[in-house]
């Protein structure tokens, strides 16, 4: 129960703030979400690279990760419900162009601006549901925002599925924009005003210093990936210095009397046991979900909004167990919960060892699952012990370190499994490339999706003979990408398994009832 003396601004529309929140935070998830069944059409419409799709996702993710320690402060200082209107505005206007970018360039351009407005939203709707629900309620509420990334898994991609099977693939971006409009307007009504009354200056220094750390390395990643080799003077100046940066970044922030990042709180064991959990999380969902859209369409001929709907048992799965989740955490503690999740993430990366280029439906099914269930009971847990470390007057710091860790995972997900993938597939394809023209060779071995496309382009010239070569590339193609997405899948389900140590060694296990009593207070 709450006292009447300790009712927090807002708490009798607490739920429709909540609600309100869930839609923020949608216009976030299905930024990136809605874009991964896009990716193949955007390699064919816009002759993006490889290298060029993993910066589509990447841009947005790591300027976003970068201006989350900031977002945050700044919230704490000005007022969140300012910033979560200056966010969704900034993020609509983004996505608006971004719609009718004209090159692989600039929409990576426009995705970093909404990468910007998207770091302004996140972190500010866990503050602000952290502020407006007591500690009684606030692992329900924590709970039900965290599942609502189950729904935006799934209607992310069923919706830029079903968009591109009606309109051009900037049409993508313009659900965005319309979500945003309604997320304003709902802001408006019902979210209360919430600061730090005691705010941190803005490190201004550390945060640039953080994106070009980060970007740095995820260069590298995505370079070395790309065939030139890990020790060609492009791969190891961005990976070195990305390195050194990032070190150089956190013992600057240890120093800091007004740190961008918090390194503090990582001093306690289930603060940082929760963030390397939700790290490892969301890598293994940002990286799997680049590659296996590319298996659906590449390989086995699904269109966008057939690949969109494959990856609903994700979506459901996360969501379902979403919402038990944190319930099964305050009954058997986070650790067992959080440890089940990561086991049954690592079985089904396993299980895609048993993919083929014609598996039965019912098999993708049973896998994607229990991919979904597993993440499911990550992902609440762990953000409840991050944000329960943090006092509520500094909510917005500590959403700031529990998105930031996040998307930085999934930043690397995408980079490092989409590097993994590129460099199998390459090596499996090789020999099999001789057969067509010496001058789209490089190209064709980039992706599955860029293979296929140039067999059809070679099919549809007037040389009868390359059309024939080309022709027999295919089923080696598909062959190669099923043997690469072993591999990287392999990779995938041993990170689960690390994320099992380090769950088991540091995040607590069931709290006591005088525990959870204090906590309630």
């Amino acid at each position: 129960m709450t006292a009447a003396g300790d009712v927090p601004p807002g708490y009798a529309r607490r739920w429709w703030v909540l609600a309100t929140m869930t839609v923020c935070m949608l216009v976030v998830i299905t930024g990136n979400t809605i874009l991964n069944v896009a990716l193949p059409t955007l390699q064919r419409e816009l002759d993006a690279t490889q290298g060029e799709l993993q910066w589509v996702i990447d841009a947005y993710i790591l300027v976003f990760a970068g201006l989350l320690f900031s977002w945050g402060v700044i919230g704490d200082r000005i007022g969140r419900k300012k910033v979560l209107l200056i966010g969704l505005t900034l993020f609509a206007v983004a996505s608006l162009f971004a719609a009718f970018s004209g090159s692989a360039v600039e929409l990576i351009a426009w995705r970093s601006v909404m990468g910007i407005g998207g770091a302004a939203v996140q972190p500010t709707t866990l503050a602000v549901i952290t502020n407006v629900f007591p500690p009684g309620e606030r692992a329900r509420a924590i709970g039900i925002w965290a599942s609502a990334n189950g729904v935006g898994v799934a209607a992310g991609p069923l919706a830029g599925g079903a968009v591109l099977a009606h309109f051009w693939w900037g049409a993508v971006f313009l659900i965005g924009v319309g979500i945003c409009v309604l997320g304003v307007v709902a802001v408006l009504l019902v979210v209360p005003e919430s600061r730090d009354p005691f705010p941190r200056r803005l490190d201004v220094p550390g945060v640039l210093l953080s994106i070009v750390a980060l970007a740095g390395l995820v260069y590298g990643i995505i370079r070395g990936g790309s065939g030139v080799g890990w020790t060609d003077p492009t791969v190891l100046v961005p990976l070195v210095g990305g390195a050194v940066l990032l070190a150089v970044f956190v013992w600057l922030q240890r120093r800091s009397t007004h740190p961008a990042l918090d390194v503090s709180l990582f001093r306690n064991p289930a603060f940082s046991a929760a963030a390397a959990a939700l790290g490892l999380n969301f890598f293994a969902l940002q990286g799997a979900t680049f590659y296996l859209v590319y298996y659906l369409q590449g390989v086995r001929g699904y269109t966008a909004l057939q690949s969109g709907a494959a990856l609903i048992p994700v979506a459901a799965g996360m969501a379902v167990m979403g919402l038990r989740s944190s319930v099964l955490a305050q009954q058997y503690g986070a650790k067992l919960v959080v440890t089940a999740g990561f086991l049954l993430v690592g079985a089904s990366f396993a299980g895609i060892q048993l993919f083929d280029v014609a598996s039965p439906l019912w098999l993708l099914v049973v896998v994607f699952s229990a991919q979904g269930l597993g993440m499911g009971a990550i992902f609440p847990p762990a953000t409840e012990s991050i944000m329960s470390v943090v006092p509520r007057e500094k909510a917005g710091a500590g959403a700031a370190v529990n998105n930031s860790v996040r998307q930085v995972g999934g930043a690397l997900g995408v980079a490092i499994l989409g590097s993994i993938l590129t460099a199998a597939y390459r090596a499996d394809l090789a020999d099999t490339l001789d057969g067509l023209p010496a001058a789209v060779r490089e190209q064709s071995s980039e992706s599955i999706v860029a293979t296929l496309e140039t067999v059809r382009r070679i099919a549809a010239g007037a040389d009868a003979d390359a059309a024939r070569a080309a022709a027999g590339v295919v089923d080696a193609a598909k062959e190669a990408f099923v043997s690469a997405m072993h591999t990287t899948a392999l990779y995938t389900a041993s990170c689960a398994l690390v994320a099992v140590v380090v769950v088991l060694t540091w995040l607590p296990g069931r709290r006591s009832v005088p525990d959870l009593a204090r906590q309630n207070a």
